[in-house]
């Protein structure tokens, strides 16, 4: 598969590999395994641990193949009809698993190891369209055709609980420790009670070639934010997927457990994951946002585009019922699509100065796929340039007051709804992949449709 173009920088990240430095590392036994993976639906990363002279000898140049279902499965790893791809009725074949070479890095935090982000190709090396990492690059190929290099960056929270993965499954993931008993939102003392984990979280990430900028305390107990470095949209979205991997695997490894559920409990602010986005010019790599001190109209109509179309898009950055439970008022987390400048409380606030300027969407949760959620803001955006699409007047004030903004959607359902009405998800991104995540959303709501919740027993086991 031809690697996308993405724009120059000063050198090389370190933790990045060329495949000389990793032949090197094999022949003096620093490495010995390679992570080929991809990520799916749900943003997981999967793949295949390879020994490395395998890898050198046979990966490189033929990839390896995984099951067709693995773009055809439900959160519990069980394959869903209703998909054209992948069925009984196809018999789950095979598709490719293709390596980006452009992504090999270290694993510090794991002994010995490499990974490498792959696409998932047919058996004649064309793309599968419904790969959300596809989808991005889909999207990214159209800004660059345009002029544009997309240029993203998410900000990722997360909950640290006491517990380790073992013990919060025992618990049923109920009545979980936070590793601080208080909000920590900036809070020095705090963090530092957590840098045990912290700490190896971001020299780990530095170390695979994420370039970290900070880490802080959120705004409720046991809450982080490792806020890493913007870049080009598919770097930034491989860099989110290898990150949020990395955090879980680093708390197994401190035996403590992190959670990046939009919404652990009704009792926690819910966790974000804020998109910043902008464009450049491919050519002269100045922003296109601003002229001088000026915003352009490129930068209105991108934002005009993501407002038009983000409730329409819902399913792709907001992707399953706890999604939404996050959506509250006073909460941290929008609940309309409004646009402000320097506004925590809507949806799109606009931040940076000069080159800088950028449209923060702070409507996703920590449980988007960066893929799906980059691709959905970048199609809108692009959409917006193309038409025109003005943003409509700046919100100036408190935008969970009532009446003030048109309201994102409120459950999954209308997501799901939204999305299957959506002429514009089909042009965007084609009936192929439109007809491939409405059954994906149909399928997550109809599968919480089937429990019964404590809520639910709680409320009427004795009294009902």
């Amino acid at each position: 598969m031809a690697s996308i173009t993405r724009p120059g920088g000063p050198g090389v990240a370190e933790g990045m590999l060329s495949l000389e430095q990793l032949a090197t590392e094999a022949e003096a036994g620093t490495i010995d395994t390679v992570v080929t993976a991809f990520t799916d639906m749900q943003g997981r990363l999967v793949g295949k641990r390879i020994e490395v002279s395998y890898f050198l000898d046979q990966v490189v140049d033929h990839g390896v193949e995984g099951c067709d279902y693995l773009l055809a499965l439900d959160m519990e790893m069980d394959p869903v009809p209703g998909y054209e791809m992948a069925n009984w009725e196809r018999g789950y074949g095979d598709f490719g698993i293709a390596p980006d070479l452009a992504t090999l890095r270290r694993v510090p935090w794991l002994d010995r190891t490499a990974l490498v982000v792959c696409d998932v190709v047919g058996h004649d090396g064309s793309p599968v369209a419904a790969s959300p990492r596809q989808i991005l690059i889909a999207q990214y190929e159209r800004a660059h055709e345009q002029g544009y290099t997309p240029l993203f960056a998410s900000e990722l929270e997360f909950y640290l609980y006491k517990q380790s993965y073992a013990q919060a499954h025992e618990q049923d993931y109920r009545d979980l420790t936070p590793t601080i008993p208080y909000i920590l939102d900036y809070h020095i003392l705090a963090t530092t009670m957590d840098e045990n984990v912290l700490g190896p979280i971001r020299r780990g990430m530095q170390g695979a070639g994420i370039p970290v900028e900070f880490s802080k305390g959120e705004a409720w107990y046991g809450q982080h934010e490792v806020n890493t470095r913007y870049a080009d949209a598919v770097t930034s979205a491989d860099r989110h997927t290898i990150y949020k991997n990395g955090v879980k695997e680093i708390s197994f490894l401190h035996g403590v457990s992190a959670t990046f559920m939009a919404k652990p409990s009704e009792k926690d602010i819910g966790s974000s994951c804020h998109i910043h986005s902008s464009l450049v010019g491919v050519e002269s790599g100045e922003s296109a946002f601003v002229d001088g001190h000026d915003e352009t109209d490129v930068f209105r109509h991108y934002l005009g585009g993501m407002r038009a179309h983000i409730r329409e898009l819902a399913l792709l950055v907001a992707p399953s019922v706890n999604s939404y439970k996050r959506y509250a008022a006073e909460s941290w987390a929008p609940t309309s699509i409004a646009w402000g400048r320097d506004n925590r409380t809507a949806g799109f606030r606009i931040v940076g100065h000069g080159q800088s300027r950028r449209v923060e969407c702070r409507i996703p949760g920590a449980d988007v796929n960066p893929y799906l959620g980059y691709a959905a803001l970048l199609a809108a955006g692009l959409d917006g340039i193309a038409n025109k699409t003005d943003p409509g007047p700046e919100l100036v004030g408190n935008a969970y007051d009532a009446g003030q903004a048109e309201p994102f959607p409120s459950t999954l359902r209308e997501a799901v709804d939204l999305w299957d009405g959506s002429e514009f998800a089909r042009k965007a991104f084609g009936d192929h992949v439109w007809a491939h995540y409405l059954n994906y959303g149909r399928t997550e709501q109809r599968l919480f449709d089937q429990v019964v919740t404590d809520y639910e027993r709680r409320r009427m086991f004795e009294r009902g």
